[in-house]
């Protein structure tokens, strides 16, 4: 990630699960810490929760870290968005215009540092550097860390506004909101 610093601000999760295709339980993010046009950082406590949708035999597995990924990088997406720096066509990303949706589609030099999320006791900080993108995919490079200890990293296509491309206009999975991604 670069050196830079972000510009300081505070989202609550009530803002995040009002931008995000996630709600309830399934949107795994506190906060927004910083960001600007390219990055962003969040914070996150759910891990710790044992109601975590992620859970698995009562355990939260590293990988799940992709999600938590993800969702930061939803994140990034609505705020760039709403300030109407989104790549892509014309008037798109002002604050009038609708939601961009996107999916998770594919992740690629995941390495995991640690076995478990749910077994550490601090705040995750979730942090992902848009890399490049247009206006129909864009590609990330994501980190999670409990304090100085970085426990997974890799990178993440994401497709925009997938939907308007399935045959037919369909709606998939990225356009429920409340669904997992």
């Amino acid at each position: 990630m670069s050196a830079a610093p972000l510009n300081a601000v505070t989202l609550d999760h009530a803002w995040i699960e009002a931008h995000i295709p996630h709600s309830g339980a399934m949107c795994l993010l506190d906060g927004v810490e910083a960001w600007d046009d390219t990055r962003i950082q969040c914070t996150a406590t759910s891990h710790r929760d044992p109601h975590n949708p992620l859970r698995s035999r009562g355990r939260l597995a590293a990988a799940c870290g992709i999600e938590y990924a993800a969702q930061a990088m939803a994140v990034h997406g609505a705020l760039v968005g709403a300030c109407g720096r989104e790549g892509g066509e014309g008037g798109e990303g002002g604050a009038e215009s609708r939601p961009r949706v996107g999916f998770l589609a594919s992740v690629r030099g995941v390495e995991a540092q640690v076995a478990r999320l749910d077994t550490l006791p601090g705040p995750l900080t979730i942090e992902a550097e848009r890399l490049s993108g247009d206006g129909t995919s864009v590609l990330y490079a994501f980190t999670v860390r409990c304090g100085a200890q970085t426990l997974l990293a890799g990178r993440a296509a994401v497709m925009l506004d997938a939907s308007g491309r399935l045959p037919g206009g369909g709606s998939g999975p990225a356009t429920i909101k409340g669904e997992p991604s």
